[in-house]
């Protein structure tokens, strides 16, 4: 049976840990039997043995974790090792942990299908636990002792094939979330693309589309028309090619990735160099969503090229701060200018800079303010809730 990248996943990294204990628990049965047994050499034994087929299993293991798909060689292998160790202990206490810890391996790398494994090796340890009681003059609470050895071969196995599953559960739970979690961004990533293609460079192309289909029948009737027409697709195919350019900029200045403020400080360097006015950034230590964060970058891109363009501002103060809402405030000493009452009137004038930060505003789930007068600057604020509102349905 093929087992799925998960159960590898968990499988490998559960047989290293199991490896890693019972060379820990092995190794110290064999140290303490260097001081306490009359011939060292059986200690020193199992110690090489212990440390040489540990080191062979977590070799392998990492470099090539896929072994776990096909069982039987490590199973076959890791036994022949148990008895290697119950030659070299002579049927001492590490070879009891050593076996316990097999049984773990196999539950590991087997599931509960380890009772093939786990079976053998207790009736191995009952053996052996009877050979070392007829050997020894011991009391009944040695012979308790030693005759508890073997069912740990199950329990072991048990509980290594219980931890298996769980965390091959858990691993596919995180997976699951995190795919989810990428569908969604990336769905909302298209979402959002979308939205700003149809409502800056199709509605552009869309215009020029119509004056090209209407150029061909004003050629010969109306030369005047059809010289208007042809300067329409021009200018419509240059601002075409600048909205798609000025799309291109936000996305790259908005790094998801990256802290907030890092995000905010590029664009205002962006800007400053650019112009070559001066402009001062303040920031509280906020990480808005995806959404979100990409709408105030671009309104702020907006609000700065504003001063610049309308305004003639010579200084511009950015500030980010967040209490019960997310609040981006712009403001330059720029002419200034007297706000309309409507913001639709911005945009008869061709003035669509405004208009397009308040629809990014309410995007967000927020709203846009603007004071302005004649001489007084300018001032955007945008106000976002912290927590945003789960949207009804319709």
């Amino acid at each position: 049976m093929t087992l799925p990248a998960n159960r590898v996943v968990a499988a490998a990294a559960l047989g290293r840990a199991v490896l890693l204990g019972r060379a820990a628990l092995t190794l110290t049965a064999a140290g303490v039997g260097l001081r306490v047994l009359p011939d060292p050499r059986t200690a020193l034994a199992v110690l090489v043995v212990v440390a040489v087929t540990t080191a062979a299993g977590l070799v392998l293991l990492a470099r090539r974790p896929g072994v776990v798909r096909c069982p039987a060689g490590v199973v076959v292998a890791d036994s022949a090792a148990v008895l290697a160790v119950l030659v070299a202990s002579r049927g001492g206490v590490p070879f009891f942990c050593f076996a316990a810890g097999a049984c773990a391996l196999g539950g590991v790398l087997l599931g509960m299908r380890g009772l093939v494994l786990w079976v053998p090796h207790a009736v191995l340890g009952y053996s052996v636990a009877g050979d070392l009681l007829q050997a020894w003059t011991s009391s009944p609470h040695v012979a308790v002792f030693a005759l508890a050895f073997p069912p740990m071969d199950v329990l072991a196995g048990i509980a290594a094939a219980v931890a298996t599953g769980a965390l091959v559960r858990y691993v596919d739970l995180s997976v699951d979330v995190v795919t989810s979690a990428q569908r969604s961004a990336a769905a909302s990533e298209r979402a959002r693309l979308a939205r700003e293609l149809h409502d800056s460079v199709s509605k552009t192309l869309r215009g020029v589309s119509f004056a090209a289909l209407a150029l061909p029948s004003s050629l010969r009737r109306q030369p005047e028309l059809a010289e208007q027409l042809a300067s329409t697709v021009s200018r419509g195919a240059m601002a075409a090619a600048r909205e798609a350019r000025e799309l291109l900029t936000g996305l790259r200045l908005d790094s998801p990735d990256q802290d907030f403020a890092a995000t905010l400080h590029r664009i205002c360097e962006h800007r400053a160099e650019s112009s070559g006015v001066a402009v001062h950034l303040t920031t509280a230590p906020v990480d808005p969503p995806a959404d979100v964060r990409y709408e105030l970058s671009r309104i702020l891109d907006e609000a700065l090229s504003n001063a610049v363009r309308h305004g003639t501002a010579e200084q511009i103060t950015v500030t980010l701060t967040q209490t019960d809402r997310l609040r981006l405030r712009v403001h330059d000493d720029g002419g200034g200018f007297r706000v309309p009452v409507d913001f639709s009137v911005l945009a008869h004038r061709n003035h669509f800079g405004i208009v397009g930060m308040v629809e990014r505003a309410r995007n967000a789930g927020g709203v846009l303010a603007v004071l302005s007068k004649p001489g007084g600057g300018t001032t955007v604020e945008v106000s976002v809730p912290v927590v945003r509102p789960a949207r009804t349905a319709s």
